[in-house]
């Protein structure tokens, strides 16, 4: 199935009503209490990193990105990613993570860490993390809990409390969207 409608954008602050509208349809009520959710309420996400996909004009799914500190690790939490029902298996959200990766990697992230199932992520180039080796605000399950190195060494440092990063001045960086497109906009063929 091609996707000619969609375009993928840098989140900005019009798209928040909308962003958690997707995120109430896709994992309800219940997600302001998963230990994610406890780590981006200790301080904003990094909209440069943060992306949505429109069709046709319509904001059907979206990424964000918040940055933190893993261990020793300086990197971004990936998540939540959600994409409407009516949208879901047209390689949208893959595409969202994949922009966002890559997106983290030219801002200097050093890894991509969420929480996620592995069949699904693990072919995007995520990989466990050693058992029990991050110290989460909350309860989660350690199989779960997945990383894109994106610099040597990560696994290495990955152990401690994870916990918001803040980046003010890595915020004002372009993202690679933003750096090679000044119209922001990415296109699906």
């Amino acid at each position: 199935m091609k996707n000619f409608g969609l375009v993928y954008l840098t989140e900005d602050a019009s798209h928040d009503a909308v962003i958690e509208l997707i995120n109430e349809e896709a994992f309800g009520p219940g997600r302001h209490t998963r230990a994610a959710a406890r780590i981006r309420e200790q301080g904003p996400h990094d909209r440069s990193l943060s992306y949505i996909c429109a069709d046709n004009g319509e904001t059907i799914a979206s990424v964000r990105m918040t940055p933190v500190m893993a261990g020793g690790v300086k990197g971004h939490l990936l998540g939540p990613l959600a994409v409407r029902p009516s949208h879901k298996n047209r390689g949208i959200g893959r595409e969202l993570v994949r922009i966002a990766i890559e997106s983290a990697r030219r801002k200097g992230s050093e890894g991509v860490i969420l929480i996620g199932d592995p069949p699904y992520y693990m072919p995007l180039g995520f990989e466990k993390v050693a058992y029990k080796a991050l110290d989460f605000p909350g309860p989660v399950d350690p199989n779960r809990v997945l990383v894109v190195p994106l610099v040597d060494g990560v696994h290495e440092r990955l152990k401690g409390v994870i916990a918001w990063r803040d980046c003010k001045a890595v915020a004002a960086e372009p993202s690679v969207l933003e750096a090679a497109q000044t119209d922001k906009v990415y296109a699906s063929a």
